[in-house]
């Protein structure tokens, strides 16, 4: 399966800016972007962000303020300044033998990390490639970890799998078979995540955020800070 597999990716993989580097800070960037957001609207904001901040040490120094502003449309913005904290700790002590000891680096991410910027043989096994081994029923080596990525966001789908366009499809116990829908999560419009987003975009335009419950949410993530109830953005 993993050559019909690896063949098929040579002629269809998507050409995406982080599959052409092996810098671990440009890598990380890609995974905590992509951990939440579709990579279409991650590609340019990718390019952008490395743009401004090309390594750790850069992002390191920057305002916290203005990694949240940059970090605007991407969603969940805890993950921006997790970003922030791994470069710091990148740009004081280097990177770590264990990479998951990152702040906001899970073992998925830990995993990517070890793959694609160190070269290390590890399978990192994200909801695409897990639901290709599942039902397959194969278990592939890390040189395959793109492909199966490729191949379960555009192939193998989670409701209806393309199986007439699959190059496992000839050996698959799954081909044909259709699923239940998966759970969504709510609608954001009207949502309490709004309510937060918009809050925290007053503060970073300079207005008053007129949302206490959103605000004091906020601050428990750490993505403000209060001061005698009064917001503000974090100082650094």
């Amino acid at each position: 399966m993993e050559t019909r597999l690896l063949a098929w990716y040579a002629k269809h993989g998507r050409d995406l800016p982080w599959r052409r580097t092996r810098d671990p800070w440009a890598v990380l960037v890609s995974e905590v972007m992509l951990q939440q957001t579709q990579v279409a609207r991650v590609v340019p904001r990718y390019l952008e962000w490395l743009e401004r901040w090309p390594t750790a040490e850069a992002l390191a120094a920057a305002p916290a303020a203005d990694v949240l502003r940059a970090w605007q449309g991407l969603g969940y913005n805890r993950r921006a300044l997790n970003l922030q904290r791994a470069a710091r700790e990148v740009a004081t002590r280097g990177w770590p033998k264990d990479l998951a000891a990152l702040p906001g680096v899970g073992p998925y991410t830990a995993a990517a990390l070890s793959c694609f910027a160190f070269g290390r043989p590890v399978l990192p096994v994200d909801v695409n490639v897990r639901r290709v081994q599942e039902r397959t029923g194969e278990r592939f080596d890390h040189e395959c970890a793109q492909a199966l990525m490729d191949l379960g966001a555009t192939i193998c789908l989670a409701r209806v799998p393309r199986c007439g366009e699959c190059p496992l499809a000839v050996a698959c116990p799954s081909r044909g078979r259709r699923y239940e829908p998966l759970r969504k999560q709510g609608p954001f419009e009207g949502s309490f995540r709004q309510r937060r987003a918009l809050a925290l975009r007053a503060l970073l335009d300079d207005r008053d955020p007129a949302d206490a419950e959103a605000v004091a949410a906020l601050a428990e993530d750490g993505l403000v800070q209060l001061e005698n109830g009064v917001a503000s953005l974090p100082r650094s």
